[in-house]
């Protein structure tokens, strides 16, 4: 086809927008529910090319725009989440939602002679962009609607989503709809809860005991595993920001089935340990806590809930095992458990969180998390690239993003090909290191198809080596310390003070602080100046000490930790709370 003289063919049309009215529905207002009020505290935080969520919808042949801006009025008054904005105060997080009766939409048409690339890469890049920007969640449409047109001939949806509406499976509710839509089927009438329903159902006495015990469950984690996995020197160099690094390996996912068929577990559990195990032994843990989203649609009234049903499992499993296949056995329990207790009111579980790492003196971070897709409807995630199936394993990377984590992964399929993206902090792993990480996750699952791994061979099976951790390093209540970082921590917080710190099994972690004369500190003190300093340095192995013992001036030694003690002690005592000891 011949374009007119000066136009690009390549180029979209200029970009036209059609409104779309809605109207039919019921006009509600209500609490949020437990998904929606955990997913807007990560909205009102993280990066939204991040948190936003996106996805391509194919328009089968026949159809044309009325088509399908019709399946799209439908999807909106059949569904309440579509029609639901959530009313705050400025600087204010949401605590209600409101449902509209009727309204409009926008939906954007770019319109093409030629596609510049495959039409499908087209629509991805345009949902993708989709993405940036945060929703006003009081009061924008949650799908950023893109149609994009083959001289004039629908081909693809674009859209991105508020993460406040809809999560993985909820998209992959509405593309089914649309497409049954389009091929002129009947829906049935919806038979799942509407978000103010499951909010209604979450606040009766059932939905709040399970809230109450998913609270005991992360209580327990919390007041007694590692408060970050990856505590070594060279987490002080992080900046919050990380490049993504994509597997997509065919070996991996016949070793997956492989390792899967051999141990008689499913694939799903069997990738899980394996993360488990690499991570922590990257991380020189004797455990591993990781956090594993999980969309919650256990029942069949939820099971197609147009809503974000996505909350937290938090799985710490112990990896303190001679070998990969028992640690299999142990993650299908531990993973169970997890599960079962991710469902929760976030705004009492960080209020938990603080408190527990308040009594603690540590800082909990969410540094590591793992986050398996690959079980959803397929999305266009898992179909892009096919071209490069050559290169085995391939291994791409993306631009950086802001990173609320260490180290994120997403699964998102795992058959015919393991397709998995990395975002890994890049002061704790170079590029080569995140490359070996993946490759190495290849190789165990290679290995274990073959055969039971022990766990303390994962570096010759793998390639990865555990952190290195310098001399000054000990375990306190279960966490990897720094003497010397609490100790440079501390002074700080006390005004330059000379401090003294030292590990001891027994008495646990203890400071001694030169108060001089000068001075009315107190232990009290101490500790409270240095808990408003412990989240500025998390990750660099500082955690309150058991015991503060202030002296009047330094020793004439102040290196030997025997010359401290034998100081006249003016007054000792501590400011940390409840202890729960946890003894590895």
């Amino acid at each position: 086809m011949n374009s007119a003289a000066g136009e690009d063919p390549m180029e979209p049309h200029p970009p036209r927008t059609v409104t779309v009215s809605y109207a039919g529905g019921d006009e509600r207002r209500g609490p949020l529910t437990m998904g929606q009020a955990n997913m807007i505290r990560c909205i009102l935080r993280d990066d939204p090319e991040h948190i936003n969520n996106h996805d391509v919808w194919t328009v089968p042949p026949g159809a044309d725009e009325d088509d399908v801006v019709d399946a799209l009025r439908t999807l909106a008054e059949r569904h309440e989440g579509l029609r639901t904005t959530f009313p705050h105060a400025p600087g204010a997080a949401p605590v209600e939602q409101v449902v509209a009766a009727e309204g409009a939409f926008t939906v954007t048409v770019l319109d093409h002679a030629e596609f510049p690339e495959e039409p499908a890469r087209s629509a991805e890049s345009a949902a993708r962009a989709a993405r940036a920007g945060r929703f006003a969640l009081d009061r924008e449409f949650p799908l950023r609607i893109s149609l994009l047109t083959l001289r004039g001939v629908p081909v693809h949806i674009a859209l991105a989503s508020s993460h406040a509406v809809t999560d993985g499976s909820a998209l992959a509710v509405l593309r089914e709809e649309f497409h049954a839509l389009l091929a002129g089927g009947e829906l049935p009438a919806p038979a799942a809860l509407a978000p103010l329903d499951l909010a209604a159902e979450e606040a009766s006495p059932t939905g709040k005991r399970k809230s109450e015990a998913s609270l005991r469950y992360w209580e327990r984690i919390i007041r007694t595993e590692p408060q970050e996995m990856f505590a070594e020197p060279r987490a002080a160099g992080a900046d919050g920001r990380a490049r993504q690094l994509t597997l997509r390996s065919a070996r991996g996912a016949r070793a997956l089935a492989g390792a899967a068929g051999r141990t008689g577990n499913p694939e799903a559990t069997v990738l899980l340990a394996a993360w488990c195990a690499l991570v922590a032994h990257r991380a020189g843990q004797d455990s591993c806590v990781t956090a594993v989203p999980t969309s919650n649609r256990f029942h069949a009234r939820s099971a197609r809930s147009v809503t974000t049903l996505s909350q937290d499992a938090l799985l710490c499993l112990d990896t303190r095992v001679p070998s990969f296949d028992t640690l299999v056995r142990r993650t299908w329990g531990a993973a169970l458990n997890a599960y079962k207790h991710s469902q929760f009111d976030s705004v009492r579980l960080w209020e938990m969180i603080g408190r527990v790492t308040g009594e603690r003196g540590s800082h909990f971070a969410r540094d590591v998390v793992f986050n398996d897709v690959s079980v959803l409807p397929a999305t266009f995630l898992s179909t892009a690239h096919r071209e490069h199936e050559e290169a085995e394993p391939e291994l791409a990377w993306g631009p950086f993003q802001a990173l609320p984590t260490r180290m994120l992964a997403f699964t998102y399929e795992t058959s015919p090909r393991l397709h998995i993206s990395l975002w890994a902090d890049p002061a704790l792993f170079t590029p080569d290191e995140a490359e070996g990480f993946l490759s190495g996750l290849v190789l165990l699952l290679e290995a274990a198809a073959e055969r039971d791994v022990p766990l303390d061979s994962l570096t010759g099976v793998t390639g990865v080596r555990p952190a290195v951790r310098g001399p000054d390093w000990a375990r306190e209540d279960g966490c990897w310390v720094s003497t010397t970082a609490v100790r440079d921590a501390l002074s700080a917080a006390v005004g330059g003070l000379p401090v003294h710190v030292e590990a001891d099994r027994e008495s646990g972690l203890t400071a001694y602080v030169a108060r001089g004369g000068g001075t009315s500190l107190t232990p009290a003190d101490a500790h409270r100046a240095l808990m408003a300093k412990v989240p500025a340095h998390g990750g660099t192995g500082v955690i309150a000490p058991r015991r503060y013992v202030l002296v009047e001036s330094p020793p004439a030694e102040p290196a030997r930790s025997d010359a401290w003690r034998r100081l006249p002690i003016i007054e000792e005592g501590t400011g940390r709370g409840r202890q729960v000891r946890h003894e590895r």
